[in-house]
C-alpha cells in the first residue's frame, strides 16, 4: 500500500494486484495495512471488488463500507465507476447517494479524487 498527498490530504492506495475483496473482514485487513501509513483516506481499485461483493442483495458491500465508517476511515472506490453503476439500478442509486456525502466516494481516477478533495 502506497500513500500520497492529494490536495494536502494523505491517501493510502490499496494495491491494484491484491486479492479480490469479498467480505466485511477484508475491510479490517485493508485498514490494518492503512493505519501504518497515517492516511486519512483509503483508495480501493474497483477491480479489487469481487462480483458477489457488489451485488447489493448480498449486503456484503454495505457491511464492508460500514466497517470503514465505524473506524472513521473515508473510502474512495477508484476506477470504471460507470460500468459498476450500469450493473444495476440499485448500485447506480447507491453510487449517486454515496457521492453526495463525504465518507464514501466512487470516482474515476486519482486526479478526479484530488479535485474532489480540494473542493472539500
Amino acid at each position: 500500500m502506497k500513500t500520497e498527498l492529494l490536495s494536502g490530504i494523505p491517501v493510502a492506495f490499496a494495491d491494484q494486484d491484491g486479492p479480490a475483496l469479498k467480505q466485511e473482514a477484508d475491510a479490517m485487513t485493508l485498514m490494518g495495512d492503512m493505519y501504518a501509513t497515517g492516511a486519512d483516506w483509503i483508495a480501493i481499485p474497483v477491480e479489487r471488488l469481487h462480483p458477489e461483493m457488489v451485488d447489493l442483495r448480498t449486503r456484503q458491500f454495505g457491511l464492508f463500507l460500514q466497517k470503514f465508517m465505524n473506524y472513521h476511515v473515508r473510502v474512495a472506490i477508484l476506477g470504471d465507476i460507470e460500468a459498476l453503476a450500469a450493473s444495476s439500478k440499485p448500485m447506480a442509486d447507491f453510487i449517486r447517494e454515496s457521492n453526495r456525502g463525504k465518507h464514501v466516494l466512487f470516482i474515476s481516477d486519482q486526479d478526479a479524487l484530488a479535485a474532489k478533495l480540494s473542493a472539500g
